[in-house]
């Protein structure tokens, strides 16, 4: 099932569109090699098994995945339950089929709506959500867009979890290589992190959780959050 959530036309929603844009089928079929086991392990210094072991110690019976790639890391999750119920959100239909495809083991469901907004899913009743590389490609800084994690938490039960990892412009160590790619994918319109700082994603996860934790590898920096109980 697909439900559609359009949002008003503004400049953040068409930055917010033209982050998506180039997740087209051709490409997702080239995203894993060049992005989970090219540009992370080799420009942003943190190998996929960060990533994995995130999802393994995290991922719940009931999950809520926000800005769902290629389902690479869903692929590869170990979930506490052999038969899981995940809702895939992203704005882009063609990362949505893709996913749901490769997912075609698990029962999913598809939303097609923007985490800068409130989104269209029943309240408190997932185990747990993930914001995995989606922050760095929404516009704004993290203390704006960092709205995406609240609308991230009603969706999750009392004592459930949001997790993810996003790409940070400052207050972590960047390669002239990574630096070098990540002005070329702001300047194309892919990232928009520019602004992106540790201090803030820590500020932001404060402000919408009573508890968190937060690394860094590389210059990506992964969390996990609790809410309240």
């Amino acid at each position: 099932m697909t439900l559609d959530h359009d949002p008003a036309p503004d400049a953040d929603h068409r930055a917010v569109h033209d982050g998506q844009a180039p997740y087209h089928r051709r490409a997702l079929a080239f995203y894993d090699l060049f992005v989970m086991h090219g540009s992370a392990p080799w420009f942003w210094r943190c190998p996929p098994r960060n990533f994995r072991q995130l999802y393994d110690t995290c991922a719940g019976a009931r999950h809520v995945e926000i800005g769902v790639g290629t389902g690479y890391l869903l692929h590869h999750a170990r979930f506490p339950v052999p038969d899981p119920r995940i809702t895939l959100v992203d704005l882009n239909p063609a990362t949505l089929d893709y996913t749901a495809k490769r997912l075609a083991r698990y029962r999913t469901e598809r939303v097609v709506a923007n985490a800068l907004e409130p989104l269209p899913l029943p309240e408190g009743e997932a185990d747990s959500a993930a914001l995995s590389f989606l922050l760095h490609c929404l516009p704004g800084s993290i203390a704006e867009k960092g709205v995406a994690l609240a609308h991230a938490a009603r969706a999750v039960r009392p004592g459930g979890v949001v997790f993810g990892s996003t790409i940070l412009a400052s207050g972590v160590p960047v390669t002239r290589a990574g630096r070098f790619l990540m002005r070329e994918l702001n300047r194309k319109g892919v990232f928009h992190n520019e602004r992106d700082s540790l201090r803030d994603l820590r500020d932001r996860l404060d402000a919408h959780f009573p508890r968190h934790e937060l690394v860094v590898r590389g210059c990506v920096g992964l969390f996990r959050a609790w809410t309240p109980a």
